[in-house]
């Protein structure tokens, strides 16, 4: 089996952490996001993976060979010239999606983050018989999305309400899919968009079907989402595979900690934290609701919430860092200053305290 994973666009929601990689390496829960997907597909017998991007495919490239080694899966690249949408990447790539064995191949979003079912998904597909399945998921605020109103038996899709302003449903496209290559024919190589052009059309002939996804959802293009994600998935981990997670006296709720990350006295960790490789956190520290990146060094006695630590950074002794404070790449904090959701980009030194929600260049 195939999987096109889309790739796409800047990544600037997730600024600055995009300035220093594109979205798909940004780290999540210790591992680059595209690797979660990477994994999942691996796991249930997919053996190339399509990455439809529209800049730094070398980047990406060279990173992952790494992981195509490692996996035992193939992955290419197919590079748009100018954005195609959500559906015009597939006819980009239709001669590396079709080798004539007529199997439905993978669609995935990047951003999303999930418990991935998809051996469930591809037993669906095949059970309904439609031409296209999609995953959806069931959120509070459907408002904010657009709507995929099926029937309740059989997942037969009727249509599409986007951003509806009184109640249709509360089930959204979850940007998992699984389709018959004959879902290629109906794209033309332009700009194309899957969820407003193609499916009401497929749905139209009652070809389309929806699967209501099990466990967690979340799509983490953007901090406040990122750290919820983080969360959910923790939270996840739980329930599949809580040896990942770290323990002991110090550790509260879910947290998962790089073997490699050295953890000083009197500290104390949790919920929802994730630290990577190679990162010190001296005694006494308070963490919650973060991420520490690769490399980081978190300085005696200081305190971290609902924040993301990019790569390298250091923050100092007594410092205090929350609210969504994001710190790009190599971001140094001095002693005891105060972030209230600052946004810093790479390479910088916060030598005053930032009081207000402020981009910091």
């Amino acid at each position: 089996m195939k999987a096109l994973i889309l790739v796409g666009g800047f990544g600037t929601r997730l600024r600055p952490l995009t300035l220093s990689v594109p979205k798909p390496l940004v780290d999540f829960a210790n591992k680059p996001m595209i690797l979660h997907q990477i994994e999942a597909l691996k796991a249930i017998g997919v053996d190339e993976v399509v990455l439809a991007i529209n800049y730094q495919p070398e980047v990406m490239l060279n990173f992952l060979k790494d992981f195509e080694a490692k996996l035992g899966i193939k992955i290419t690249c197919s590079q748009e010239t100018e954005p195609l949408g959500t559906a015009g990447p597939l006819a980009l790539a239709r001669e590396k999606l079709i080798d004539g064995s007529g199997e439905p191949f993978f669609v995935l979003n990047s951003d999303v983050i999930s418990d991935y079912p998809l051996k469930e998904m591809v037993a669906f597909h095949k059970s309904h018989g439609g031409e296209a399945s999609l995953m959806v998921t069931k959120v509070d605020e459907p408002s904010k999305y657009g709507v995929v109103i099926m029937e309740e038996s059989t997942g037969q899709v009727e249509r599409f309400v986007e951003k509806p302003k009184i109640f249709v449903g509360n089930k959204i496209n979850a940007g998992i899919y699984l389709l018959n290559p004959s879902v290629l024919d109906r794209i033309e190589l332009k700009p194309t968009s899957i969820e407003k052009e193609i499916f009401p059309k497929i749905a139209a002939e009652k070809k389309l079907y929806a699967m209501v996804l099990p466990g967690f959802w979340m799509d983490i293009g953007q901090p406040k989402d990122y750290i919820t994600g983080l969360r959910l998935y923790l939270d996840s981990l739980r329930k599949k595979s809580s040896s990942k997670l770290a323990s002991g006296s110090h550790i509260i709720g879910n947290v998962i900690v790089d073997e490699t990350a050295k953890i000083g006295e009197g500290c104390l960790i949790g919920p929802d934290v994730a630290i990577g490789p190679g990162c010190i956190v001296e005694a006494g520290v308070r963490l919650s609701r973060c991420t520490v990146m690769r490399g980081v060094r978190i300085k005696k006695h200081a305190c971290i919430s609902s924040s993301i630590i990019g790569w390298h950074s250091t923050v100092g002794q007594w410092a205090r860092v929350e609210n969504m404070t994001i710190l790009g790449e190599d971001v140094h904090v001095s002693d005891e200053i105060y972030s209230n959701g600052g946004v810093v980009l790479p390479h910088k030194e916060i030598k005053s305290s930032i009081l207000k929600p402020e981009i910091v260049m």
